[in-house]
């Protein structure tokens, strides 16, 4: 597939898991991508050396949402080395377990400051560029509808995001400029590998379809929102979650 050749993308945190996962299908539709990390430059180099070999066009860099100051430098290299920007996947975030006895004011801002500050203030820089036919895409949780009290602020971060992708979507729809949001349900990926511990069959057997999701499930639906056959879709967010209940 090629619908998206000529097209520049961001992928926020997508040097593994979901993110990668996303990063690695846009490319192979053909759009020129910026693989963002904020730690790992070898996790990085490895997602854009698996999109090069593939026949792709794809740099690595380094920018920590969560530090305002980092958010415009990640969206001036995109533009600087590929001339445009059409799409942003806003991917980055963080995701710990907490308790009312755990969580602290800290953890509390750690949440938000990426999950929430880092993903509008990434939109912000985005819209300044995006021509219109732009899409923005906003990587929720179903989470966001169905909270779990052993994570309370990160679901209130996704509960932030399903908010931001409606009035977004709202301000932007007249400048051509489509917001999107995917909720995966329960996704493999290295980041829940041991939160998730135990729970597998817990999880899987609130799946309707019967199995744990995986990153390219979430690029497929990625893949969708960001085409032409998604042209009349906005301000809203799409559950991708087998049938998951949470």
């Amino acid at each position: 597939m090629s619908h998206l050749t000529g097209k520049v993308a961001i992928v926020t945190g997508s040097s593994k898991g979901i993110g990668a996962g996303i990063a690695e299908r846009l490319a192979a539709d053909g759009a020129r991508v910026v693989v963002n990390y904020s730690r790992s430059a070898e996790t990085a180099a490895v997602v854009v050396r698996r999109i090069v070999v593939a026949g792709g066009e794809a740099i690595a860099v380094k920018a920590d949402l969560s530090k305002p100051e980092q958010v415009a430098p990640l969206i001036d290299a995109a533009v600087k080395t590929f001339g445009c920007l059409d799409i942003l996947v806003n991917n980055a975030g963080v995701y710990e377990a907490d308790s009312l006895d755990t969580l602290t004011a800290e953890t509390f801002d750690a949440h938000f400051h990426l999950n929430v500050r880092g993903l509008l203030l990434a939109t912000q820089a985005a819209a300044r560029v995006l021509r219109s036919g732009g899409v923005i895409v906003n990587i929720s949780s179903g989470l966001a509808k169905s909270p779990y009290p052993m994570v309370h602020v990160y679901c209130a971060t996704k509960g932030a995001v399903d908010t931001l992708t409606r009035s977004l979507g709202m301000e932007l729809g007249p400048r051509g400029i489509r917001v999107v949001g995917i909720a995966p349900g329960f996704v493999a990926t290295e980041g829940n590998a041991e939160s998730a511990k135990g729970m597998t069959d817990f999880l899987v057997a609130k799946t309707a379809l019967g199995r744990v999701g995986q990153p390219k499930d979430i690029a497929a639906a990625v893949a969708y929102a960001v085409s032409d056959d998604a042209a009349w879709v906005t301000g809203c967010t799409v559950d991708v979650a087998g049938g998951m209940v949470f």
